[in-house]
């Protein structure tokens, strides 16, 4: 297929995205808020409020959501943590997510143009990556980097330039502020890279003073963005010990899946099309004349990390958006090397209206995933979701309050892991959080899970319970106690 003109082809690209963004932009606040999702907001808030981002290298990630998100925050009004919404949050990985199909439009030299475009639509269309696009984690971001490390770094070796060099090594860094996890996808770029010179010897190795360009920019970055920009310098030392934590993580620590989850996740019958893609396109690139070299790289990277994945017993499920990635391109190289096979206008219409039959297919599992079903047991991608059951907590307590004539009602909550209450507790000004086990301050309102504190008992007793289902697995009881009991005077952080 012949490559359009530069501008025919940014107006495709351009098109894609805007696609990609109505799609994911209908309904933002209407899921609720996932536990990763109300940690995140609440680092926000904190942002917000004047502090300063510390690196909490034990069960956090690095600063460059947050980056993003406050001053997005801030231009829609938010001043701090009870100020914000779920629509203001998740339209930074939105917008992240519909401008990375821009990058593919970037990448059309490397990939060609019809790859890049089936990859692009992939990703505008299919349920993994909108559902995490509307998800307020790292995860889009990080992908989004990535793709973009791959694009600067083959034009850095194609070209030699120092300003790509450079922006290898922000790219780089920006990965590494997102999640650790870098770390991996380093080795299986470096692998396909090693890979696709071994291949062609042809190419150079890159200059040593674009290595130090490249690296250099890397460290300043990884500096100033994990001691927020030198206001915590502290953040270095825990950069060192998130190597042990991340260790320790890989092992499970309640989230382990077997070597196949990613694949079923992703859909056996999709990931064995990505295969077959990838091998028809192997077994004919000697007759394709010479395009596509990025394309064995490629493969190998997806390679790497799909295998480290797999055998790492950690597994969740927007860790699957790494691989879509890959797997998206690599079914992008397989069909544009089958239309190349194909001479005659009836095959090629053929293999458009199989194509346009799989986006409607796509679409359809879209529209159940993420938008009729987004917290449902069954959706694969709504991991130990926060149910809907947990909307009607705020405004249940907000009515007793009303009826109590209470304007500023205190709330205790002991539970041993709270979230994602602090998020939807933000509004009311006067919550203490406690684990089971301490001995709480009297309260208007008392939260606990099922499993009641044997220190509340006795308080308990004669006061009537109601249940909110916070996630699977989780019941959260509500307690509205006496007036006889007495308020806090202070409240505790989450």
């Amino acid at each position: 297929m012949t490559t359009p003109s530069l501008k025919i082809r940014w107006a495709i690209f351009v098109l894609v995205a805007l696609l990609a963004l109505v799609i994911r932009l209908p309904s933002l606040g209407v899921r609720p808020m996932h536990t990763d999702e109300s940690v995140n907001a609440y680092i926000t808030g904190q942002l917000l409020a004047g502090e300063p981002f510390h690196y909490d290298p034990q069960d956090r990630h690095g600063p460059v959501l947050y980056l993003l998100a406050k001053p997005f925050a801030q231009l829609c009004g938010a001043k701090n943590f009870s100020e914000l919404t779920e629509t203001q949050l998740r339209l930074v990985p939105v917008i992240i997510g519909s401008t990375m199909i821009l990058v593919f439009g970037a990448a059309v030299e490397m990939f060609g143009f019809l790859t890049c475009l089936i990859a692009a639509l992939l990703f505008a269309v299919a349920p993994l990556p909108v559902y995490y696009s509307r998800y307020f984690i790292h995860e889009t971001i990080f992908v989004a980097a990535t793709f973009g490390l791959m694009l600067a770094g083959w034009r850095t070796l194609k070209t030699g330039s120092m300003l790509f060099a450079a922006l290898t090594g922000l790219l780089a860094a920006v990965m590494l502020a997102c999640k650790e996890t870098a770390v991996i996808h380093f080795f299986a770029l470096a692998c396909g890279a090693m890979g696709g010179w071994l291949m062609n010897r042809r190419h150079k190795i890159a200059a040593p003073q674009i290595i130090a360009t490249a690296f250099g920019v890397f460290i300043v970055a990884t500096i100033l963005l994990f001691t927020w920009f030198g206001q915590n310098w502290s953040a270095l030392g825990d950069l060192g010990h998130a190597v042990s934590r991340f260790t320790a993580r890989a092992g499970g620590e309640g989230h382990e899946k077997n070597f196949g989850y990613y694949f079923h996740l992703l859909d056996p019958l999709v990931v064995l099309s990505f295969v077959a893609a990838a091998g028809i396109y192997i077994a004919i690139c000697d007759a394709v004349s010479g395009t596509r070299k990025a394309a064995l790289p490629l493969i190998i990277y997806a390679a790497v990390t799909a295998l480290i994945y797999s055998i790492i017993p950690y597994k969740t499920p927007w860790l699957a958006l790494n691989l879509w990635l890959p797997f998206a391109l690599i079914c992008g190289l397989g069909m544009a090397a089958i239309l190349e096979l194909v001479k005659n206008s009836g095959g090629r219409w053929g293999a458009g209206i199989a194509g346009l039959f799989l986006l409607a297919t796509l679409g359809a599992q879209t529209k159940e995933l993420c938008f009729d079903k987004p917290a449902d047991e069954k959706n694969p991608f709504a991991y130990a979701h926060t149910g809907e059951d947990m909307l009607r907590l705020p405004e249940r307590l907000d009515e007793l309050a009303r009826r109590k004539n209470l304007a500023n009602p205190t709330i205790a909550v002991a539970i041993a892991d709270a979230w994602p209450l602090p998020w939807y507790l933000r509004k009311f000004s006067n919550v203490g959080f406690w684990q089971p086990d301490q001995e709480i301050s009297a309260a208007d309102f008392v939260i606990t899970s099922s499993d009641t504190p044997t220190n509340l008992m006795a308080r308990l007793k004669d006061v009537r319970p109601e249940f909110f289902g916070a996630r699977p697995g989780l019941l959260l009881i509500l307690w509205s106690m006496p007036a006889s009991e007495r308020r806090p005077e202070t409240s505790a952080k989450p």
